[in-house]
């Protein structure tokens, strides 16, 4: 049997369904693997609430909270699971109050058949497409031994395929209760990990037979609307249809530098230090596009959309009018709020959903602060790659620390991602601050080896002539050449 043919269930969550390329396999089972809070139950809610939503019939089966607080749950997290069935095994206060001891035979013993006996039974009356189990490893203490905890739960889990159950259970795993013997029964494990504090839970899939899914860990957060995961981006294979054609600055001296601008599809380097007009060169070009009727998006790491606007203003790009005419967006990201995965799905929205044509990523210090671990370049590679796949012209600021002296590109280690490198640098000329510009990298093309003036006035962005004169420009303290008899 192929794997397109096989009949998937949809959890009703966006992102985990895409991560399982579809959802769960009929008539198989599933772990869902976490700690305390975080989240398994409510992936369940999710799947039974889907399975009511397409006229399936859905089975709770719940071994800890009551089915009360079950529902109560479902409600505070927005999920309605109106029309789904729980069958409540779990211990009532009447267990406690009553004192009962297990004097000639054991637990297992007394409870196992009477449990075992409800749950077969209202499967049977219900005849339930999904169902889900929470906990599966209460089994464990109705069953003497670790053998027959896992032959019981076997034969659990072919009962329910038998009955027609697509079924989902979860685990809380453990030193001293570890749930490998579940992983090795299941057709599909997938691993909840929880930071200190309950933020930042990611997903991952270690285990799904008979399908392929989607690899590494993925972002996932617990909302008022339930679980929302975001899919670690991955590069498509396949580019889409799209010619390389030049975009323009509109400047006619910057354009000669370019050899007529720079490519759609490519990522271009802007980078320099704080202060020198990095953002401003990148939102030339974007008005220009604006002129051709294509969408730019500036996603902001550091400066407000409003200093941004203001700014513009102050220099002749009509931003203001850009945004209105919907031609432009400033989209100021929090680096701490956001992790990679949920900024990834903005930028992929924007991209498929209204047909931004040029992305500008302002800065790679505040790209690198949104990320928990350190994996700026597999993160920015993976990024810009599916950005150029998808036609898009991608222009990333990067701010180097030093004023004059060294010269260098990055300090992030990304340059070989750049198909055009331009870079900005103060000079020092005569006692007075000045600014250059030149063209380091050009992957489709030639370009000028020379270096520019470069000005930011009230009428826009001036680029000079050459600065043939001048020798030591990279330094940032040029000197004079002396005309030679």
């Amino acid at each position: 049997m192929s794997e397109t043919s096989l009949q998937r269930l949809p959890t009703g969550i966006e992102g985990f369904d895409e991560i399982t390329n579809g959802g769960f396999i009929r008539n198989r089972s599933y772990l869902v693997r976490g700690g305390p809070g975080s989240g398994k139950s409510t992936i369940g809610l999710h799947f039974l609430s889907m399975g009511v939503a397409a006229g399936e019939k859905s089975l709770f089966i719940t071994l800890e909270e009551s089915a009360e607080r079950i529902r109560q749950n479902a409600l505070l997290r927005g999920i309605d699971i109106t029309g789904v069935e729980v069958l409540d095994i779990s211990p009532s206060s009447d267990f406690f109050a009553e004192v009962e001891a297990y004097d000639i035979f054991s637990p297992d013993e007394v409870e196992r058949a009477p449990l075992t006996a409800m749950i077969v039974d209202r499967i049977k009356a219900i005849k339930p497409t999904r169902v889900f189990l929470d906990p599966m490893t209460q089994f464990r203490y109705l069953s003497p031994d670790t053998f027959q905890y896992r032959k019981q739960a076997l034969s659990f889990i072919r009962f329910l395929a038998e009955q027609g159950c697509t079924t989902l259970y979860t685990s809380e795993n453990n030193q001293t209760q570890p749930d490998d013997d579940l992983q090795f029964m299941s057709d599909g494990v997938f691993d909840i990990e929880t930071g200190r504090g309950g933020a930042h839970r990611t997903i991952a899939i270690t285990k799904f037979r008979g399908s392929d899914f989607r690899s590494g860990v993925h972002t996932m957060k617990l909302t008022r609307g339930g679980v929302e995961v975001f899919p670690r981006l991955m590069p498509i294979e396949q580019s889409a249809d799209f010619t390389f054609e030049k975009i323009g600055s509109g400047i006619p001296d910057l354009d000669e530098l370019l050899e007529g601008g720079i490519e759609r599809g490519t990522v271009t380097i802007l980078t320099g230090p704080s202060g020198v007009g990095k953002t401003t060169l990148g939102m030339q070009f974007m008005k220009e596009a604006a002129g051709r009727g294509e969408r730019s998006v500036i996603y902001s790491f550091e400066e407000e959309a409003n200093l941004i606007l203001k700014r513009c203003d102050g220099i002749g790009i009509p931003a203001r009018a850009m945004a209105e005419r919907g031609s432009l967006q400033i989209r100021r990201i929090e680096p701490l709020q956001y992790t990679q995965d949920e900024f990834a799905r903005i930028v992929r929205d924007d991209v498929e959903n209204n047909g931004t044509r040029i992305v500008m990523l302002d800065s790679t210090a505040g790209f690198a602060l949104s990320m928990r671990e350190n994996e700026l370049q597999s993160r920015m590679h993976a990024l810009t790659k599916y950005l150029q796949n998808s036609g898009v012209a991608v222009i990333i600021v990067n701010e180097v620390n030093s004023v004059t002296g060294d010269f260098q590109i990055t300090e992030a280690g990304i340059s070989y991602l750049a198909d055009n490198v331009i870079f900005l640098r103060f000079l020092e000329i005569r006692g007075e601050m000045r600014k250059a510009i030149g063209v380091l990298k050009k992957r489709l093309g030639n370009f000028e080896k020379s270096l520019r003036e470069y000005e930011i006035t009230g009428y826009g962005i001036k680029v000079g002539k050459p600065l043939s004169n001048l020798r030591g420009i990279l330094s940032g303290t040029p000197q004079f050449e002396v005309d030679r008899p």
